[in-house]
């Protein structure tokens, strides 16, 4: 999880100031001196660092958080705020041509992902009913445009190529040309990248941007270089106009200060971040999202769009109809397995959860895909009668089950068990959903779980 290290850090600083009455000014500094370290750990650019405890201190130490009844609140508000700010603010969306096709010029260094995040781009822009047009002008790196016309078959996206041994500068204009020839509303330059900046590569790029005029040029960076994205992103902002970026791997670097520094160090904003890596991981930047999820605050916005763009609305009110009346079966079960792994790996869904990151057990859970075809297996291997009613599966029944999936009768006998554990869990918290709300005085996710823990069959 990207933030992973720096989030713990903050949330423990503040968890000390939560608890405090008042805040006295030592200790506003003693907890600005903890998040400084926390920042700068996380691989943050020093003067960015510098700038940003400087900012949060003179508000923090301000009469009226001194005087406020929840003085920790208002700093966290505080940190949150400037978080928010120092990654961009808001969102920033992508530029769109007067006249179609919209140009997206893609830049970048070679093995950050550039041609695969055209893909996952050009992905994302069909879930809003466009159709994009991908331009293979990399010439140089061994398959890159067989790579590039692998991903458009995978998202039945068109890919405009000339081969190897035509000018990048032609292969761009003419990709143009055959956009505005068939009726494609976006148009995704991959360019060729270098190991390094050099003045052969900025040249090339130079030619293309001057013969395509892209409302976008989009700099990919990988998030785990850290600092070094940083100075990429200020040597290709020197040279090519660039207006904005997008950080690729963000959920393999547990530090994330790439991100925390692009757009303080260069102006440029952060336009996407690929969360994965399958083909739907890219994401809209969301800085205000992506602070409170630092300091775990959770990023329910962002579960609700991926539930609503991923779940069925007529057969998440069904499901909803048969957990209230415990009516949940394996079928069911399986159903709603599918349409969650659909919105993405389930540990990034958990924690956009507020307050997940602390529930004992989650924290550290990672799902085991093949767990996962396992307990699909055992399902599958159950007859229609034993999937709508569970308590028939006797010893000899899941013998035959244990055969057919490959699995054990061990494995059998615990999935059985989560499952029965599940339907009462979803029992329960569909009543605590309900119009009335929590009954009881157990509140929330603990009370939920019977304070045991609940575990998931997988």
């Amino acid at each position: 999880m990207a933030f992973e290290g720096l989030s713990a850090r903050l949330q423990n600083v503040f968890s000390k100031l939560k608890g405090k009455g008042k805040v006295s000014e030592e200790d506003v500094s003693e907890a600005m001196r903890e998040v400084r370290l926390a920042l700068l750990e996380a691989d943050v650019n020093f003067k960015v660092v510098k700038e940003f405890i400087a900012k949060v201190k003179e508000k923090a130490i301000g009469q009226e958080v001194m005087k406020s009844f929840t003085p920790g609140m208002v700093i966290i508000d505080i940190v949150n705020k400037e978080l928010t700010e120092l990654m961009g603010g808001t969102q920033s969306k992508l530029a769109k041509a007067n006249r179609p096709p919209t140009v997206i010029m893609m830049a970048g260094l070679q093995g950050a992902g550039k041609t695969t995040t055209t893909g996952k781009l050009a992905k994302l822009l069909q879930k809003s009913n466009h159709k994009p047009l991908l331009v293979a002008c990399d010439i140089y790196r061994p398959a890159a445009i067989k790579q590039l016309q692998v991903l458009g078959e995978q998202i039945q996206a068109p890919v405009f190529s000339m081969g190897d041994k035509e000018d990048p500068v032609h292969i761009a204009r003419s990709g143009l040309q055959h956009a505005k020839d068939n009726g494609n509303d976006y148009v995704i330059i991959d360019t060729a990248g270098r190991l390094h900046i050099d003045e052969a590569l900025m040249e090339e790029l130079k030619q293309i941007h001057a013969a395509t005029k892209p409302d976008e040029v989009l700099l990919v960076i990988d998030a785990m270089t850290g600092q070094d994205a940083v100075n990429v992103a200020e040597s290709f902002h020197q040279q090519l106009e660039l207006t904005g970026a997008i950080l690729t791997k963000l959920d393999g670097d547990t530090r994330g200060g790439a991100a925390l520094s692009v757009k303080a160090v260069t102006g440029l904003p952060i336009k996407f971040a690929a969360l994965g890596e399958k083909i739907d991981s890219l994401e809209p930047f969301h800085p205000e999202r992506m602070a409170s999820r630092i300091l775990g605050m959770g990023d329910m916005l962002s579960l609700i769009e991926k539930a609503q763009s991923n779940i069925d609305a007529e057969k998440a009110a069904e499901m909803e109809r048969k957990m209230r009346n415990a009516e949940f079966t394996f079928d069911d079960f399986l159903e709603q397995m599918a349409q969650v792994r659909n919105m993405g790996p389930l540990d990034q869904l958990l924690e956009m959860m507020p307050g997940m990151n602390k529930v004992k057990g989650l924290k550290d859970m990672k799902v085991d895909e093949r767990q996962i075809g396992r307990i699909e297996a055992i399902v599958r291997s159950m007859t229609k009668e034993e999937k709508t009613k569970p308590e028939i599966l006797n010893h000899s029944r899941r013998k035959r089950v244990a055969a057919g999936s490959g699995t054990s009768v061990a494995e059998v006998n615990r999935l059985i068990k989560q499952f029965d554990d599940m339907r009462k869990m979803m029992k329960q918290f569909s009543s605590m959903m309900g119009p009335k709300g929590p009954k009881g005085g157990k509140k929330g996710l603990k009370g939920l779980l019977g304070g045991k823990g609940m575990k998931f069959p997988f």
